[in-house]
């Protein structure tokens, strides 16, 4: 909920800035529940917002026609555009190929933070175990160093990223 308010006045400052909603600040100024009204503007934002003094307030006017490169449409699709890449949480999902036949290859720094075992299931020791060992109890550095199950998901990914070689019996 903070992050879509977080995006909707910062899509509201480009507006108020580009003078989109330069016509209705008059108004909003003189309405005492104005910034309900006018979809979430909040009293600061509307007392910043200055309308043009020669404009009355009933000539109809375009609301992108000062926005170059396409108004309103434009400046909608590319802050629409930005917000997956915003919300998405960082994941490697790398897998290597190689160049002559376009084999998959393995990921060495799965190899080497990760054991699977026989029954495909990927064990890893909890993150921090080997960092600030001298400001922790002696229980905390016990639990640390102890092995955690990756999840489903996780071992999917964990065996893309790996060739049939590590997935073999010994």
């Amino acid at each position: 909920m903070a992050a879509r308010g977080g995006v909707a006045a910062r899509l509201l400052r480009v507006w108020l800035s580009a003078g989109i909603l330069g016509r209705w600040a008059p108004w909003a100024a003189r309405c005492p529940g104005a910034g309900r009204a006018l979809s979430g503007l909040s009293a600061r934002w509307v007392g910043q917002v200055r309308a043009p003094a020669a404009a009355p307030l009933w000539k109809p006017r375009l609301p992108g026609a000062n926005l170059p490169g396409g108004g309103i449409s434009s400046v909608l699709s590319s802050v629409t555009s930005l917000l997956p890449s915003i919300l998405q949480q960082p994941a490697r999902t790398v897998t290597y190929c190689s160049l002559r036949k376009g084999k998959r290859k393995t990921v060495k720094a799965v190899i080497y933070r990760f054991l699977r075992l026989h029954n495909g299931l990927w064990v890893r020791r909890k993150a921090g175990y080997k960092k600030k060992l001298w400001k922790k109890s002696a229980a905390q550095r016990k639990r640390l160093r102890e092995l955690v199950f990756c999840n489903r998901t996780q071992c999917k990914l964990l065996d893309k990223m790996t060739t049939s070689f590590w997935k073999r019996r010994n």
